[in-house]
């Protein structure tokens, strides 16, 4: 504590450029001022200050240790606002941009939050295409691939797989493929990413190989529902695809020769102070959804999947 005192007393003396008004602002003398900087000065083994009858001035030693010293005062500073925030109640509007694909995913848990957060205004913007979080004023996004820009704190939600599905009536129609190569043969229904324009491509162990394509769209929903109606094969996330599995309009083909893992982050700005409405959400998001995946595993009767 002596040394964060010492620490304290030279940051506001070099702030202030004297004892008395360090003094005034820390509450105690400028003598008390003093002897804490001239220990400080002892125990480093250099000076910091320079002394004159009227201003007390930084020595080089004491502008690069001033640099450091601010910043770890400033940490203590956060650390405390930290604290004292987490004793209010989250409150207010939050923004939220996500994939529409993931509505699957959050709306059976977002009434547990606001069941548990009422002051909080869920405000959710589901769409596909790219956001800058920081200019448009977003609380949180979610969002799969890189962290795309530094600005933004990323954190990861449990992993889902990409699966290979058609329905039983277009497999009696045109077989079931055994091997990668037997998709020549078939027709596809792909996905077109709305923000590049570029095909989704199959997560195949054997790649380059492709079915005819019968339909391209860029909403997953769509593509899901032209798969159940059977027009072709679609890859879909497996979240998406769970009910329609269970109840047996979609079958999975080719799954041991699929590597279809994917990841879907939280980003949120990396501001100094996060509000307590969006800790919360950060903190209740992934933990929710993950005792959800489990749940459905262990219900399900097909090999555990797991999801977001």
């Amino acid at each position: 504590m002596d040394r964060l005192n010492g620490l304290m007393a030279f940051a506001r003396t070099a702030e202030l450029g004297s004892f008395i008004a360090a003094g005034r602002a820390l509450g105690i003398s400028a003598s008390a001022v003093g002897k804490s900087v001239a220990r400080l000065e002892e125990e480093l083994g250099v000076r910091l200050l320079q002394r004159s009858t009227r201003r007390i001035g930084l020595t080089e030693e004491g502008k690069l240790f001033n640099e450091r010293v601010r910043r770890i005062l400033d940490d203590i500073d956060d650390a405390e606002a930290m604290l004292s925030r987490t004793r209010e109640t989250p409150h207010g509007r939050l923004r939220v941009t996500t994939p529409i694909v993931t509505y699957h995913l959050l709306l059976p848990v977002l009434s547990d939050f606001m069941a548990r957060y009422p002051e909080i205004e869920l405000d959710i913007d589901f769409n596909d295409h790219i956001v800058n979080v920081i200019e448009d004023g977003i609380d949180v996004a979610i969002r799969n691939g890189e962290l795309p820009d530094s600005r933004l704190v990323s954190r990861p939600l449990a992993p889902f797989r990409l699966l290979l599905c058609a329905a039983p009536s277009y497999l009696d129609r045109h077989g079931t493929p055994a091997v990668p190569g037997d998709l020549a043969q078939h027709f596809g229904i792909r996905f077109r990413f709305p923000n590049s324009g570029k095909l989704q491509e199959w997560p195949l162990f054997a790649g380059g190989i492709e079915p005819r394509s019968m339909l391209t769209c860029n909403n997953m929903e769509a593509l899901k529902g032209a798969a159940v109606a059977g027009l072709g094969i679609g890859c879909m996330p497996d979240f998406l695809v769970r009910e329609a599995l269970r109840e047996g309009t979609l079958r999975t083909i080719l799954d041991d020769h699929i590597d279809g893992r994917g990841q879907f982050r939280m980003l949120w700005p990396s501001n100094r102070h996060l509000s307590p409405k969006v800790r919360v959400f950060v903190d209740f998001l992934p933990e929710r959804l993950a005792v959800g995946a489990s749940q459905r595993a262990t219900a399900s009767d097909r090999p555990p999947v797991t999801v977001l």
